[in-house]
C-alpha cells in the first residue's frame, strides 16, 4: 500500500514534534504526544509510525526515569498500540506488561499515596480515591485504561480479572470527579466492563448501556467507536440485532473527520464492517 507524501510529512513533524517536546524543549503531556495521532487520517502510517515513536519515548524515559509526564506518555503509546495493530497474543502481553509498568511508575513519581495502588486491598483502594481531585484525573485515567487494557490481554487469568472491581473504582472516580475528561471516555471503559458478562453470571449489561448512552450524549454521536462498542458489547450480549445493525450502519454513514477523532472513527467503520459481517452466525 502506497501512502501519500503528506501523510509522511505528517508522521515527520509528529517525530520532530516528540524529539522536541521530550528534550524538554516544551511542555509535554501525555496528551500533547497522541493529539497528533488522532487526527490522522491514515491508520497504515500511524501502525508503521508508532514502533519509531515507541523506541524514541523508551530512551527519554531511560534517561529521565522519573519523569511522570514521559512514563505515562510511554504507557498510553504501548496501550495504543497493542490494543489497535498487533494481533500475535504474545507481543500483546509484552507490550501490555511495560505499558503497565510504565503507569505505575508514573503514579508513584506523580504522587506517593497513589503508588503501587494495584497491591492494595480492594478497601483501601477505594480509600486512596477518595484522595483523588480533578488535578489527578489525567494520571488516574491514564492508568485505569493502562490497567485494563493488561487485563483485556490476559482475559483467561482469573488472577488479572479479578482486578477488573480496582480499575471500574478508578474510573467511577474519574467520571465523579472530571466527567467530561477525554470527552467523558471513562463512561465507554465502565461500559465495557459491565457487558463483559451475560446478566445471568454476574454482568450489568443495563448499567453498560447506560454508559454508551451517556458517552454518545457527551461526543454528540461523533465519536464512531462508541457506537461500535454499544453494538459489539451491549446489543450482542442482550441479542438485540436491531439495535446492533442500526447503530453499525450509522456508523458506515457517518463522516469520519472530526477533531481528534479521526484515526478512531476510520477504524470504527472497518471494524463496523467486520461485525456486520459476523452477523448472521453470531445472532
Amino acid at each position: 500500500m502506497t501512502t501519500s507524501p503528506l501523510s509522511v510529512l505528517r508522521l515527520r513533524l509528529l517525530v520532530a514534534f516528540l524529539l522536541l517536546s521530550l528534550a524538554g524543549c516544551v511542555s509535554f503531556t501525555a496528551d500533547d504526544l497522541t493529539s497528533a495521532l488522532r487526527d490522522s487520517n491514515d491508520p497504515e502510517v500511524v501502525q508503521s509510525g508508532l514502533p519509531t515513536l515507541i523506541l524514541l519515548s523508551d530512551g527519554f524515559i531511560h534517561d529521565d526515569p522519573r519523569d511522570e509526564d514521559k512514563l505515562m506518555a510511554g504507557a498510553e503509546l504501548y496501550t495504543t498500540y497493542a490494543s489497535t495493530f498487533v494481533t500475535d497474543p504474545d507481543r500483546v502481553l509484552r507490550l501490555t506488561a511495560r505499558a503497565r509498568d510504565y503507569a505505575e511508575r508514573s503514579m508513584c513519581a506523580y504522587r506517593q499515596k497513589l503508588c503501587h495502588l494495584s497491591a492494595l486491598p480492594f478497601d483501601e483502594f477505594q480509600a486512596r480515591m477518595a484522595l483523588v481531585q480533578k488535578r489527578h484525573i489525567p494520571f488516574l485515567y491514564g492508568y485505569a485504561t493502562t490497567w485494563a487494557g493488561w487485563i483485556q490481554a490476559r482475559s483467561t487469568d482469573w488472577s488479572a480479572v479479578a482486578d477488573l472491581p480496582k480499575v471500574k473504582a478508578a474510573l467511577q472516580r474519574v467520571v465523579a470527579v472530571n466527567e467530561g475528561y477525554r470527552n467523558g471516555y471513562a463512561h465507554l471503559y465502565l461500559g465495557v466492563i459491565d457487558t463483559l458478562l451475560p446478566p445471568a453470571l454476574g454482568g450489568k449489561p443495563e448499567e453498560g448501556r447506560s454508559h454508551f448512552e451517556r458517552v454518545l450524549t457527551m461526543t454528540q454521536g461523533h465519536d464512531l467507536m462508541v457506537k461500535v462498542e454499544y453494538a459489539r458489547r451491549y446489543a450482542r450480549i442482550v441479542y438485540d440485532r436491531t439495535l446492533h445493525d442500526r447503530l453499525l450502519n450509522e456508523v458506515l454513514a457517518a463522516p469520519v473527520e472530526a477533531p481528534g477523532l479521526t484515526l478512531s472513527n476510520m477504524l470504527a467503520q472497518r471494524a463496523a464492517r467486520d461485525l456486520l459481517k459476523s452477523a448472521d452466525a453470531y445472532f
